[in-house]
């Protein structure tokens, strides 16, 4: 019989519309409630000013949460797409307003460029709303294309400015 090992995974989640800390708080329970993903862990939670599409967006809350799982890749985008799209998230404007966006960051130390999934994300490198709460979850963590850590990505950045770090403890899956 051949045992399959859970990887190590890290999912940002973003949201600005309706009540995203609630959405936040669905989306960790139905992973929770999946029988081949254990959560480990959740960053605190962030106000942050939009960056990129449309002018005039709310701000966002963003959070990092930590997870094992056995399911491939695909498989786990899957379950992120229907949580999403059970909280009323749509996919209208890019880079625009949304209710839910549950994002894989890094899947183990896989690589991963398909037309469907770009694993480690391809942008995190460059968001300090993604950096600052995965920095609480990982900061050793090893980006596998870059070769540097979360914490040593996170300090190449400039200063983050507008972003506040609202609650240290916003679930019960802490």
């Amino acid at each position: 019989m051949t045992t399959v090992s859970k990887s190590r995974v890290f999912i940002a989640l973003g949201g600005n519309l309706g009540n995203p800390q609630q959405a936040f708080q669905e989306a960790m329970d139905s992973l929770q409630q999946h029988p081949q993903i254990t959560l480990s862990a959740c960053s605190s939670l962030y106000l942050t000013p939009p960056v990129g599409g449309p002018k005039g967006q709310p701000d966002y809350l963003n959070a990092v949460v930590e997870l094992s799982s056995d399911l491939s890749p695909y498989e786990l985008l899957k379950v992120c797409r229907q949580i999403e799209d059970d909280a009323g998230r749509t996919r209208e404007v890019l880079w625009g307003s949304r209710t839910l966006d549950l994002d894989l960051l890094f899947y183990g130390q896989q690589v991963l460029t398909t037309k469907e999934l770009e694993i480690p994300h391809p942008r995190l490198h460059q968001r300090h709303f993604v950096l600052l709460p995965l920095a609480e979850l990982a900061a050793d963590f090893i980006h596998p294309q870059k070769h540097r850590t979360v914490a040593e990505l996170l300090a190449q950045l400039p200063p983050a400015t507008g972003i506040i770090r609202l609650q240290e403890k916003w679930t019960d899956h802490d």
